[in-house]
């Protein structure tokens, strides 16, 4: 028995092919399908994304993986520094769209004390992740939370 959902995961798009006068159909991919082809694209490794209770998180190493597989361009604007707290904006640039995006750190938000380059990683990994669309597929980078972190996780897990 076709259930609706796999019938939606197999729909296909119709296009038409001006050179050849013919529609091409292609396969609309599901989430997991997305995420494979975007670990086999950027070589991501198993050390570089994680399971976390309802994400998919990528370490930092993964999303510079992705930055320049992709060929992504980024650069950073501090918006506000001061003792306690840190917004960084990124500008990413991937094939012609633009995207800004910000990072913050602070002592509530962040178990290190060196706020400004938290924000700039916590800025990298939002406008890599939305520039590859991937926080769409349920991704986040690690940087983004200190919950997110392997090692906490883990001591979580080690502690029940």
């Amino acid at each position: 028995m076709i259930r609706s959902k796999d019938i939606f995961l197999q729909q296909q798009e119709t296009e038409f092919n001006y050179i050849t006068k013919q529609p091409k159909k292609r396969t609309v991919m599901n989430k997991k399908d997305q995420l494979n082809a975007l670990y086999q694209e950027c070589n991501l490794t198993k050390e570089d994304v994680y399971k976390h209770q309802h994400y998919i998180i990528i370490t930092r190493t993964g999303i510079e993986k992705i930055q320049f597989a992709k060929g992504i361009k980024v650069s950073f604007q501090p918006i506000e520094v001061q003792r306690d707290f840190c917004v960084i904006k990124a500008i990413g640039e991937l094939d012609g769209e633009v995207i800004e995006t910000f990072g913050s750190a602070a002592k509530e938000t962040s178990h290190n004390k060196y706020y400004m380059e938290m924000a700039e990683k916590r800025a990298l990994s939002r406008v890599v992740l939305k520039l590859t669309k991937a926080y769409s597929l349920g991704v986040f980078g690690e940087e983004e939370a200190d919950d997110f972190k392997q090692s906490v996780n883990l001591q979580k897990l080690a502690k029940k």
